[in-house]
């Protein structure tokens, strides 16, 4: 049983260094980089499309990773939802689960707001230059939401950790 925890919350922890740091990485690193390069605005959007969808397949599969393996060490407290508030470790853990239920819901609008056809607009120059401003304003803002909430999982997780 020792090994199988351990296994789960390993696979946990790299499902968690994925996301979140390819996420931060996405948005601390390369975004303002790619702001100081002589590219037009929508050469440096369509650049962070095509980084972002790469990302995205080790970015999902770490999400759902996360998703499960956090469902399987909790289901125990799960099955007994009048113990999520009766200690602080379920509120917390109650708290997480309405963090991971808004940051699919973020990331999912985040996805869809720049699905293959506004990326080829954007890549023809069909998109104009205030709907260019718009969209990247729309992108910029689920990015962050997601990564904030993202790390205020992780807060949650550690306060959890921590048994406070």
């Amino acid at each position: 049983m020792a090994v199988e925890h351990a296994l789960l919350t390993w696979a946990h922890l790299v499902a968690a260094s994925v996301w979140v740091g390819g996420g931060l990485f996405l948005g601390m690193v390369m975004a303002p980089v790619l702001k100081r390069t002589s590219m037009t605005p929508a050469e440096r959007l369509g650049l962070m499309v095509a980084v972002g969808r790469r990302f995205n397949l080790a970015a999902v599969p770490a999400l759902a990773v996360l998703v499960g393996t956090g469902l399987y060490v909790s289901h125990p407290l799960l099955a007994r939802p009048g113990l999520l508030l009766e200690s602080s470790y379920g509120t917390f853990l109650a708290i997480k689960i309405v963090l991971v239920a808004a940051v699919i819901v973020a990331f999912a609008a985040h996805v869809r707001l720049i699905r293959g056809s506004v990326e080829e607009d954007v890549a023809s120059g069909r998109v104009p230059e205030e709907g260019l401003r718009r969209l990247r304003r729309r992108v910029i803002i689920l990015g962050e939401l997601t990564m904030a909430l993202s790390v205020a999982i992780l807060l949650m997780a550690a306060l959890m950790d921590a048994g406070v």
